[in-house]
Parts: structure tokens; C-alpha cells; sequence
């Protein structure tokens, strides 16, 4: 899915090799991290808004470790989640990244908060898209779905990875030929499948640990942080994974958010309508 706006990165991270996708140029950084979906990668999770936002802000987006986009699938994530956050700290430093916005959808957006806890003082304000994750870390629960079924589904082949992208975005048109190949073939490069299976029993390892679930527990953490930390939530009005009434649920527990219910979106906000994605963010970038 590469576009003439976006450039293909390398930089080792504390020993992995790490790509990442980055447009734009000298402007305010916004790190925006990919979801949980198997094959997932910055430019395949956040690229209709990378090239939107690339006139104003230098945008980077890396692919996590865990079987994702084209990092290195063979380092290991014994903690789940946080080892993404591990990762992602190790990243903003081989960058040299002071200062920054940060943004996250679903499980990113899990990881953009957690880091932000860490690194608060780097952080000069959050975005966070639709996020089973987080209500599901501030004790919301959500019975079983058709396209949560899909994501678990994921088996190696094509038409998994179709069923799994049709669950994520609304806009059927915006699953090109072109963006269920790059999934396809970082999902199944040697070594990403096994990783990313991995990875899951690691997350579901943590929450049935008792000290590791206080670690990802963001019930009393994330209302405190986005006290001082200003942060908008945008979400999908028809997103069938993370369905509206938990996004509700959430909304309820954060009053110092602004929430953004798009209308026509699904799980991937920024995906089904980019545009009216761009406008929020950039809106609130700008304020």
C-alpha cells in the first residue's frame, strides 16, 4: 500500500529490526500505532490518514513487534502488550523523539495510553481510535461478535484475511486488492503467523495472571492521566468489533475525554472515513 506521500523506514530498536512507514516532514511528530489484526503495519493500519496529514505533520507509524508488518517477527513478546510498549519505547528513542503526539487504534490505542503513563512528560497530547482493548481495561465486558470472531479466526489464508478486514472496515471499497495482499504476505513471511499467535497467548496469559493484570488494569490509571494529558477518543458509530455501547461505556468513565462519534465508521475509524478522521485530528493538533 505504498503511496508517493509515504516512505518505507528501517532503524534497529534496542536489537530489533523495526520498519516503520513515516510521511510529512519537518512538522509536529505524531507517532500513530496499528491495531491487533493479524498482517497489520503502519501504512496498512494508518495510511489514508498519513497521507492527509503529511502537508502539516511528520507522521511515523512502525509495524509492532508481534508478527506485524515487516519488524522482526522473531522478537519475542513474553509480556503481551506491554512488550509492544517496551518496543515502542525503544523506538521513540532510536529516533531521538523528545515530544510528540501520540495516537493509537484498537490495541495501539491500549499501547499509546500505557506509554503515555510511562513517558508522560514526551507526550504533549493522546488520540486514541475505537478500543475493545482499553474498555476491556477498565472493566467493561463484551459478549462474543461475528468480526471478533473473524480477527480470532485468522487461519493463513486469503479469504480468512478478507472475513477479517471485512470486519474492520465499513467502506468495502477501501479493501483494495492491493491492501489485502500486503496483509496476506506480512501475516504469513516466515516466522509473523507463529508470532502472532504468540503474542495472543501472552495478552491473554497477562489478564489471568493477578500481577500482570494489575499492570494492564487501566480502571483507576487512564481517568487520572487524561486529567493532565489532553486526549480526545474517536470512534465508530457502526463499528461491529468494538461495538458503540462499550465505546459508551468508555466514554462514561473518561468525562475528561471529548469523544468524536463518527457516523459510517467502523473499527478502523481512520480507515472508513479518513477525511472526516483528518479533520478532527488536525483540529485538535492545531488547538
Amino acid at each position: 500500500m505504498a503511496t508517493s506521500n509515504i516512505r518505507s523506514r528501517w532503524v534497529m530498536a534496542n536489537g530489533v529490526r523495526t520498519h516503520y512507514s513515516e510521511s510529512g516532514g519537518n512538522g509536529p511528530v505524531l507517532v500513530a500505532l496499528h491495531g491487533g489484526g493479524a498482517g497489520s503495519s503502519g501504512v496498512a493500519g494508518m495510511g489514508a490518514a498519513m497521507e492527509r496529514l503529511a502537508d502539516e505533520f511528520r507522521v511515523i507509524s512502525p509495524d509492532s513487534v508481534g508478527g506485524f508488518g515487516l519488524t522482526d517477527p522473531y522478537a519475542p513478546t513474553p509480556y503481551g502488550l506491554i512488550s509492544r510498549v517496551h518496543h515502542l519505547a525503544d523506538f521513540c528513542d532510536a529516533l531521538c523523539l523528545d515530544k510528540f503526539t501520540i495516537l493509537g487504534n484498537s490495541q495501539g490505542a491500549w499501547a499509546a495510553a500505557h506509554y503515555a503513563m510511562l513517558y508522560t512528560q514526551r507526550i504533549e497530547k493522546m488520540i486514541l481510535i475505537s478500543s475493545l482493548t482499553i474498555g476491556q481495561s477498565m472493566g467493561l465486558s463484551q459478549a462474543p461478535n461475528a468480526a471478533m470472531k473473524a480477527l480470532g479466526g485468522y487461519d493463513g489464508t486469503r479469504e480468512a484475511m478478507i472475513r477479517m478486514l471485512e470486519a474492520l472496515i465499513i467502506d468495502k471499497s477501501r479493501i483494495t486488492d492491493a491492501l489485502i495482499n500486503e496483509r496476506q504476505a506480512a501475516a504469513t513471511r516466515p516466522g509473523a503467523l507463529e508470532a502472532f499467535q504468540n503474542l495472543g497467548k501472552a495478552i491473554q496469559a497477562s489478564r489471568t495472571d493477578p500481577l500482570m493484570a494489575l499492570r494492564t488494569d487501566m480502571r483507576q490509571s487512564l481517568p487520572l492521566l487524561t486529567k493532565q494529558l489532553r486526549t480526545i477518543f474517536l470512534w465508530g458509530e457502526a463499528d461491529p468489533f468494538a461495538i458503540p455501547a462499550t465505546g459508551k461505556g468508555v466514554e462514561a468513565l473518561l468525562p475528561d475525554v471529548k469523544f468524536h462519534w463518527v457516523p459510517g465508521a467502523g473499527h478502523q475509524v481512520q480507515t472508513d472515513k479518513p477525511d472526516e478522521s483528518v479533520k478532527i485530528i488536525r483540529d485538535f493538533m492545531r488547538s
